[in-house]
């Protein structure tokens, strides 16, 4: 099959943000012609002399590069296309524009490219008034030039035009109406192929049905610019499932299928080899007789007779059942190009191989959880720059991180892909949005009951009861530091991050149990009546599948980490981190749901009647008509929705740790046997904030009674524990009415208080001992808040950790915060206010990053603290 005529499959980097770097093309070409893929299309928005600064020739080094670039896929039996896109500037009836375009393709031709594309996506109607005197339109502009340059090369056997409207829902006012591309179709070359995404830019699917009407208009058979798996316009989502939805008999309707893939470049390795056996697939059915006058045209039989396939070949047929589907045997059957990939992918995942592709030395025994691999990777030199050891890696930029002006050479490493709606070439205008990633995350306790008196004599039992249950299922969450990745926990990581459109099934069941339970937590509420315990225990058999769902995401991440490949690693970690956060406060919430949630009858303004209106279907079900990027977030953004602080991005966005660690961490309430550890983690902390000699060194209770103790006693259900492997290193305390609260204290906490800490008999400060003007504070008038503040700030809250140097992750405080606020708001608080110490800088930083806000300085009140508050 000839060049010309030749179906053209493979790979676009037409995406928006940082180009892959040199290193990981050759890669791609490795994989392209192990897997049978013939084409790379080079055209990465970002690289500024592909469409900024279009007119300006490469330098002698780029130009090496490129070269070598060239080379390196012809040596790999690839064809090598290079795009250019001068449409954002160019003045069509310009010679000069025109001659720096030709002079441009000329130098790129000298290094040996035979193959070009012009492309003129993503940009506006208009024309100059020059260019309106020189042309009927615009199509007839685009067109005179884009057939201009053909015949300046020679007619190539490759030449690819990108028209303006790409895609059907782009097209005005309707495909087969649009003046535009009838204009395309009539006036360019026929041997000029068109670029084509689909009916949308993202396109679920594809049907011989619709691509009829595109040859119809073009007359010619369009070359599909494949946005399936293109992740710029959404930096939360990754896309790792197969290549799905385009029927294997549309080969024959199209002149070829590129792929545009995933902005990190070791994601994209399911998607190309399952692109690869759909090529496979299709060129098996026209190799046996199928042709375009046979294909049926309707997308419903084409996926009915490829899912037919796939279950006749799980069922492993017989070979008269074989014979009998005849025909049937070449389709494409996406999940059984899934676990091809995956078993392949696992390999490649235990390839020794630093972010940069570069193979690093496999040490005997992977001490992951000492101190020197917690704080460098592995390869890493220990007096190099954070910001330089990861320079090589992939993944996005989180908001407010350092970022380099986009790369303007071809040697730029891949990196932060950027928001913005794809089109052919991934996207309109970025627009950076910050992420974070998950790290992982324990086996947490089950809560206990609202009854403060059952909680201390039955939570022992029940706590006993649940872990045992959880033993049983294997999900403690502990993880030998190299214990390598199973089939199954790839295939969940596929399935959490599958494609735009579908969930996967592990993505699916997390989305629709936590629906559940948070619909359904009526019945294990405060005040429900007790005449339907069959529910109650449905709810928690529910609960419980979905605690061991989350742990064994946290197994994923944890064996994720202690992978061989840093490449895939850094690509994909802030991911997987991300999820595990947002699973952190999603299954502490769901703990803290059993027993502590009130009844509100579902009033308009509930949490959870938002919840029953927006959040009862998945996102990718409602998307309907809708392009992916109306709902974004992925997996994590929806199951953020579902809590009742998810619109509050605040507290959702924040940076993934710079190394990753194997640190398992969990959120869970509070309960009556972690007193005393909260108490020590509060002296310590107090030392050090507060200064000056411990006070509780007379009595051990004493700093602890006197900041937590009143809350545990009378307000356990708002309090949350942070356990750093499954030893506590902070908590967070809240009271949802202070007014409430101070009665209360006054009627039983301080009588009980004042008689542990008699009333110090010396009447002046130089009589007194440590302990005794610190007992002052148990008889002393307590100020009260003014009602300005309580009006919209009704609920107190308190939050404690232990400091950085002792916490390696510290981005769990806020997920421990957001457990809080979203228990508060759940129960109908409006507003929270705390108290800090005007001197302490780091816990101002932090609540601010959190919404709060200054309320009254510390000369506004009779206290020594600064008061900050956040509406709920």
């Amino acid at each position: 099959m000839g060049d010309r005529h030749g179906f053209l499959c493979g790979v676009v980097e037409g995406f928006y943000g940082r180009p892959w770097s040199m290193e990981q093309r050759k890669v791609l070409f490795q994989w392209m012609e192990k897997w049978g893929l013939n084409t790379y299309l080079y055209g990465p928005k970002d690289d500024l002399k592909h469409r900024l600064l279009w007119r300006e020739m490469y330098s002698a080094e780029e130009a090496a590069q490129l070269k070598t670039l060239v080379q390196a896929a012809g040596s790999r039996g690839l064809r090598f296309v290079y795009a250019l896109s001068p449409g954002q500037d160019i003045i069509f009836s310009s010679s000069c524009d025109v001659g720096l375009m030709k002079r441009k393709l000329r130098q790129v031709a000298g290094f040996g490219c035979q193959a070009f594309a012009i492309l003129f996506d993503d940009i506006d109607h208009s024309l100059c008034q020059a260019d309106k005197e020189a042309f009927s339109s615009f199509a007839h502009a685009e067109v005179s030039v884009a057939n201009e340059i053909f015949h300046y090369l020679e007619k190539p056997d490759i030449f690819l035009f990108c028209p303006t409207e790409y895609c059907d829902t782009l097209c005005y006012p309707s495909l087969s109406k649009s003046t535009y591309l009838r204009t395309v179709g009539e006036e360019l070359h026929p041997d000029i192929g068109v670029v084509w995404t689909g009916t949308k830019v993202i396109s679920r699917e594809l049907s011989v049905e619709s691509l009829a009407g595109v040859e119809e208009v073009l007359r010619r058979r369009p070359l599909i610019w494949d946005n399936l798996h293109a992740n710029d316009y959404d930096s939360k989502r990754v896309f790792l499932g197969p290549f799905k939805g385009r029927s294997a008999r549309l080969v024959p309707c199209l002149r070829g299928l590129l792929l545009n893939p995933n902005c990190e470049f070791e994601a994209n390795f399911i998607a190309l080899h399952t692109l690869a056996s759909w090529y496979r697939s299709g060129s098996c059915c026209t190799d046996t007789g199928f042709n375009r006058q046979n294909i049926p045209c309707t997308t419903t039989e084409d996926q009915q007779q490829e899912k037919e396939t796939c279950e006749s070949e799980k069922g492993k047929q017989t070979e008269t059942q074989a014979h009998k589907e005849g025909s049937l045997q070449s389709l494409y059957c996406p999940e059984e190009a899934l676990s091809r990939a995956i078993q392949d992918w696992m390999e490649e995942i235990a390839k020794p191989l630093q972010p940069g592709r570069q193979i690093r030395q496999v040490e005997k025994q992977s001490p992951v959880n000492n101190t020197e691999s917690k704080r460098f990777p592995e390869g890493a030199d220990p007096g190099q720059e954070p910001d330089k050891i990861t320079r090589g890696s992939n993944h996005k930029l989180p908001q407010g991180a350092h970022k380099n002006s986009p790369p303007s050479s071809l040697s730029s490493p891949s990196s932060p892909a950027q928001q913005g709606e794809t089109g052919p070439g991934g996207g309109i205008e970025p627009g950076e949005e910050e992420r974070g990633k998950a790290e992982q995350q324990s086996l947490l306790n089950w809560g206990e009951t609202s009854n403060e008196k059952e909680r201390q004599s039955d939570g022992v039992e029940e706590e006993g009861e649940r872990e045992r249950l959880l033993k049983e299922k294997g999900c403690r969450g502990e993880v030998q530091a190299c214990e390598p990745l199973t089939p199954a926990q790839v295939r969940m990581l596929v399935g959490l991050y599958y494609l735009p459109h579908e969930h996967g099934v592990e993505g699916q069941r997390l989305l629709k149990d936590f629906q559940w339970l948070n619909s359904k937590s009526d019945c294990v509420s405060v005040n429900v009546k007790k005449s339907e315990p069959r529910k109650a225990e449905e709810w928690r058999s529910r609960a419980l599948q979905f605690q061991l769902a989350c742990d064994g995401i946290s197994r994923l991440h944890s064996c994720f980490i202690s992978s061989s490949n840093r490449a895939v690693l850094y690509d994909l970690y802030p991911y997987l981190w991300d999820l595990r956060n947002t699973l952190l406060v999603a299954k502490a919430f769901v703990m803290w749901l059993d027993g502590r949630v009130l009844c509100d009858h579902y009033s308009f303004s509930s949490w959870r009647n938002c919840f029953h209106w927006c959040r009862s279907n998945a996102s990718v079900d409602l998307l309907g008509e809708s392009e992916p990027w109306v709902f974004k977030g992925g997996i994590a953004g929806e199951l953020q929705m579902m809590l009742p602080m998810g619109t509050n991005i605040e507290l959702f966005t924040h940076p993934p740790p710079v190394f990753p660690s194997t640190k398992l961490y969990s959120i869970r309430p509070f309960l009556p046997r972690d007193k005393v550890e909260l108490y020590r983690i509060c002296r310590l902390l107090h030392c050090k904030t507060r200064g000056g000699p411990d006070a509780s060194q007379c009595h051990p209770d004493l700093v602890g009674d006197r900041l937590l103790g009143a809350a545990l006693s009378l307000s356990p259900e708002y309090c949350f524990v942070l356990e750093e492997e499954e030893e506590l290193c902070g908590y967070a305390l809240g009271v949802m009415d202070i007014k409430t609260f101070h009665k209360k204290c006054e009627a039983t906490w301080l009588p009980a208080m004042r008689e542990k800490y008699p009333k110090p008999t010396a009447t002046t400060a130089p009589g007194r001992t440590l302990t005794q003007e610190a007992a002052l504070f148990f008889h002393s008038e307590r100020p009260s808040y003014p009602d300005s503040l309580l009006y919209h700030f009704p609920s107190m809250v308190q939050l404690d950790v232990l400091p950085p140097d002792l916490l390696l992750d510290t981005s769990v405080t806020r997920s421990l915060a957001t457990c809080l606020l979203s228990a508060l708001k759940a129960n109908g608080s409006q507003g929270v206010f705390c108290e800090v110490l005007p001197t302490d800088r780091t816990r101002l930083e932090f609540l601010t990053k959190l919404g709060f806000l200054e309320i009254f300085g510390s000369d506004a009140l009779t206290r020594e603290d600064m008061v900050l508050g956040r509406l709920l």
